[in-house]
């Protein structure tokens, strides 16, 4: 049972560098409200100046990973103003996911519809138990999920997307691994052991390299194909440049394991 000085995300950070942000609304489908939004935002800013921070996951708690925006809060109040500020607010906090300069892994243990289809389809990565769901579903209330379109185009090829968005039908997460809005699934019990595993190859990598990878991954998708090859160039030639790469470059040549400290 949620009261007033409940908090909407729960924090946990391990000495491996690994935050878990637990979305923490199980009564309310852990909707994104304002303050769900508002808190997300401020941990993923205060993330974003950790020199520790080397994998972060999404999770929530209860039986839903997210239904999307409180229907309830937005009904509240409709005006246009009220609106825009709102989906402005969804969009800067789904932005600062993609920005953040290490991997961001969605853990889906239940539904995730409409915005919370797009926070999964935003996270580098996703996990997801094999009785998950995924929708876009708000055209069946006469609203089309605009924004989650936006990111689940970006994941999905474009008429697989598009389906979603004009039946509001639901994936199932086989459906789901197949048209590439997850990575994996696993039966519920072994999905911390699907996604342990998926964490220790990451901690196993450069943090330099995957930072400047990340950024350049994300640049390159939203630009024409000759200016991405420059970027790309330009990002592997520093990437070059920095120690680990040369000392995984040698220890190559050499035919041992890397040694980088």
């Amino acid at each position: 049972m949620t009261t007033p000085d409940t908090p909407f995300v729960i924090r946990a950070d391990d000495d491996r560098g690994v935050t878990t942000l637990t979305l923490n609304r199980p009564a309310a489908f852990n909707a994104l409200s304002e303050g769900m939004l508002t808190a997300l935002q401020t941990e993923l800013e205060d993330l974003a100046r950790s020199q520790k921070l080397r994998v972060l996951v999404i999770a929530a708690a209860g039986k839903a990973f997210c239904a999307g925006h409180d229907l309830k809060e937005m009904r509240a109040e409709p005006s246009m103003d009220y609106y825009q500020k709102l989906f402005a607010q969804c969009g800067d906090m789904m932005m600062r996911i993609q920005k953040l300069q290490v991997p961001v892994i969605a853990k889906v243990q239940g539904i995730a519809t409409a915005a919370g289809c797009q926070l999964v389809a935003q996270c580098d990565l996703a996990v997801a138990s094999a009785e998950a769901k995924f929708a876009v579903s708000g055209v069946n209330l006469g609203l089309f999920c605009s924004t989650p379109s936006v990111a689940l185009s970006r994941n999905l090829s474009r008429k697989a997307a598009f389906e979603m968005l004009v039946t509001g039908d639901f994936l199932s997460a086989q459906e789901a691994l197949k048209q590439g809005l997850v990575n994996q699934i696993a039966d519920p019990s072994e999905l911390d052991n699907v996604l342990e595993s998926l964490v220790q190859k990451i901690l196993a990598k450069p943090p330099v390299a995957l930072a400047m990878g990340k950024e350049l991954f994300y640049m390159q998708l939203e630009t024409g194909i000759e200016k991405a090859y420059e970027y790309a160039a330009q990002t592997m030639a520093c990437n070059m440049m920095d120690n680990s790469a040369l000392e995984g470059v040698q220890a190559f040549i050499e035919k041992r394991k890397p040694n980088w400290t």
